[in-house]
């Protein structure tokens, strides 16, 4: 059965108000918030061979963190692990906190489940903040990756909080061999002689010495 041209004209008026309804309601829908990112920063880097540096694990944009573990990987021949410590950011709420810095095996090069938990019926930690600071010896020279694994962010309810995982690295510097040492102190004691030289004032040229018995005419 086809349609009046009156139909078409009342379908036609709906169509517009309603397409613009669903317009305003998708411009006015609240944007998914990104989830909260995992990263490491090292200091400092590059580090040189034969120094310390400390690796700071960090999240950002978390909501409602209660607890947390995680595990970490890098190179034995670049870095070796010293000492785990807790990060600041679970206790910033005010709560007790139960924390572990894992099992280090610098044969393989990993740090195991470092974690940290709050105690007792309490409200989780919203916000960015330090979560483990990992302290290193650098025993070699290179790339080391510094990759997580084992990550687990749980919430108040002890539900699980997704999270973005941002990988790291660390360089390495060898360190100055001692010939490079004696090469450098060569040439800036050189160039301070040049230098002392170059600022001596002239000395004047001493009198001719007339020969004994003898009398210079005018």
């Amino acid at each position: 059965m086809a349609r009046r041209p009156s139909d078409l004209k009342t379908a036609t008026r709906w169509q517009r108000p309603l397409a613009a309804a669903l317009l305003l309601s998708a411009l006015s829908a609240p944007t998914l918030a990104a989830d909260p990112v995992l990263s490491i920063t090292a200091t400092p880097n590059p580090a040189v061979q034969g120094s310390n540096v400390s690796l700071d694990v960090l999240i950002s944009g978390i909501n409602d963190l209660y607890g947390y573990q995680f595990s970490l990987s890098f190179d034995p021949k670049i870095l070796q692990a010293s000492s785990v410590s807790e990060g600041s950011f679970l206790s910033s709420g005010g709560g007790n906190t139960f924390a572990d810095g894992g099992t280090i095996d610098n044969s393989l090069g990993t740090v195991s489940f470092i974690f940290n938990s709050l105690v007792g019926a309490v409200p989780g930690v919203s916000g960015s903040g330090n979560l483990a600071r990992i302290n290193f010896n650098v025993t070699g020279a290179g790339s080391s990756a510094l990759n997580f694994s084992d990550a687990l962010f749980l919430n108040s309810s002890l539900t699980d909080l997704p999270v973005q995982i941002q990988n790291g690295s660390l360089q390495a510097l060898p360190v100055p061999e001692p010939a490079s040492y004696l090469m450098l102190m060569a040439g800036l004691t050189g160039l301070a002689a040049v230098r002392r030289r170059a600022s001596r004032p002239a000395a004047s040229e001493p009198a001719p010495v007339q020969p004994a018995g003898i009398t210079q005419l005018p």
